[in-house]
C-alpha cells in the first residue's frame, strides 16, 4: 500500500528503455505548487492576489518524466514525478533546466545515461483518473556505481561541481 493513502502499490524490478526527454518538466507556483502556464509572464491567480505572501509571484518547475522500462515480463511506460525523478537526475528540476539552458543537449544525453539503468521500483496506480500511465512513487538504483544523472553530465561537459 502506498503510504497513507491505501491506494495498492507494486515493486518490481526493472530496466530502464528510454526516457521522454523532450517535456521533462512543468512549471508551477512556488507557494501553493498548482501548474502554471509554461511563459514568463505567468503569474499563480490564486496566490498573486495574496497581497502579504512576499513570494506570490515566484515560480519553480517540477520534474514529470515519462520512461518506457522492461521488467521480466514486458514492456511499459511510466511516469515519474519531482520526488521519483530527483533520484534519477540528482537536482531540482530548476537546476537541472538551468543546466540545459547553457548545455542544450544535456536533456537527451541524460536520457542516454540512463538507458540501461536497472532500478527497483514501486508503482501506483494514478491519482488521477483519466491518466493513462502507472505512476513510480519510489525508485532505487541496483547498480553499486550508479550516479545521478547529473553527476555525470557535470563530467561529460567538464563543469565542476560547485558550479
Amino acid at each position: 500500500m502506498e503510504a497513507g493513502t491505501g491506494k495498492p502499490t507494486t515493486t518490481m524490478m526493472c530496466t530502464l528503455l528510454a526516457m521522454d526527454h523532450t517535456g521533462f518538466c512543468y512549471k508551477v507556483c512556488s507557494v501553493c505548487e498548482r501548474t502554471l502556464p509554461d511563459n514568463p509572464d505567468s503569474r499563480c491567480k490564486l496566490c498573486n492576489f495574496n497581497a502579504s505572501n512576499s513570494a506570490s509571484s515566484a515560480s519553480k518547475r517540477l520534474f514529470r518524466i515519462l520512461m518506457s522500462v522492461a521488467s521480466d515480463t514486458k514492456v511499459f511506460t511510466v511516469i515519474c514525478f519531482d520526488r521519483v525523478a530527483k533520484v534519477l537526475f540528482g537536482c531540482s528540476a530548476d537546476e537541472f533546466f538551468d543546466f540545459a539552458k547553457i548545455h542544450p543537449f544535456a536533456a537527451a544525453t541524460a536520457s542516454k545515461i540512463l538507458e540501461g539503468e536497472m532500478f527497483k521500483i514501486t508503482l501506483s496506480k494514478p491519482k488521477n483518473g483519466n491518466a493513462q500511465h502507472l505512476r513510480v512513487v519510489q525508485v532505487f538504483p541496483l547498480r553499486t556505481g550508479f550516479q545521478p544523472a547529473i553527476e555525470t553530465l557535470k563530467e561529460f561537459y567538464g563543469v565542476k561541481s560547485g558550479s
